[in-house]
């Protein structure tokens, strides 16, 4: 009697590892990541330093102060674009450092 073998598409096994290793909050960070390089200008783009996810916290490090400053005045509405991309429970809070 013959074994089944067992057969996976490449993209279930990928989400099958991301979930393994908890892989799953810097995905979500790199969703986020590739949100702002497509809704911002390239120069604007180049500002940004690091988007991370831990426990909800959404911490995303810029590097110019006006931009810093502007990305804060309008929290609400980029925490609203970013629960669009990722979903609305994963992301709680959102800080720019």
């Amino acid at each position: 009697m013959k074994k089944k073998k067992r057969e996976y598409m490449s993209s279930e096994l990928v989400q099958s590892f991301i979930k393994i290793y908890g892989l799953e909050e810097k995905m979500e960070a790199i969703a986020i990541r590739d949100f702002l390089e497509d809704y911002l200008d390239e120069s604007l783009y180049q500002e940004i330093t690091s988007v991370s996810l831990k426990n909800g916290m959404l911490d995303i490090k810029i590097k110019s102060p006006l931009l810093k400053n502007d990305f804060r005045m309008r929290k609400t509405f980029f925490l609203q674009k970013f629960r669009s991309v990722i979903g609305e429970e994963k992301i709680n809070d959102l800080q720019f450092l």
